[in-house]
């Protein structure tokens, strides 16, 4: 299987923000299935709650850090269909929107965890999300709401594409 790995480290976050966006390329290249997310910080000690979503957006997307997916499996000879871009686009991939934009935003797990614990979020096989090929919206890790602490934040996502 292909399997790669989207993430930052070290981040400073303003806001309520898309932390990793990615868009499957379009159809007929392959699905996306996400496998792993994680998000932790390491400011400070002092406990607090954060909010976190697993989001779609549709049409006018994030302004994000280009990121090029990373291969969990270095022998594997063929990049990722999903590039880095900074648009936000369907087939790109960045983190750390500097701008949100103004597409319809869609929930798909919500959910919040203690900073000093960080999140991880293994999901059972019955449960990972798959975005298929030509989906005409993005996939998205996301703060709803502003963290209390807002550097020195890492996060990631792992997916394959199948």
């Amino acid at each position: 299987m292909r399997e790669f790995s989207v993430s930052a480290g070290g981040v400073t976050v303003v806001g309520a923000t898309t932390l990793i966006t990615i868009g499957a390329a379009a159809a007929p290249s392959v699905n996306l299935e996400f496998l792993r997310y994680w998000v932790g910080q390491s400011a400070n000690a002092t406990s607090a709650q954060q909010r976190i979503e697993l989001a779609t957006k549709a049409s006018v997307f994030p302004t994000v850090t280009s990121v090029t997916p990373a291969k969990l499996k270095p022998s594997d000879p063929n990049a990722s269909v999903v590039t880095g871009a900074t648009t936000g686009a369907i087939g790109t991939t960045g983190t750390n929107a500097s701008a949100e934009g103004a597409g319809s935003q869609t929930i798909v797990w919500d959910d919040a965890f203690n900073v000093l614990n960080g999140w991880l979020h293994v999901p059972t096989p019955a449960e990972t999300r798959v975005i298929p090929a030509g989906y005409a919206s993005t996939y998205e890790l996301y703060f709803p709401v502003t963290p209390g602490t807002t550097t020195n934040w890492a996060f990631g996502l792992v997916y394959r594409e199948v």
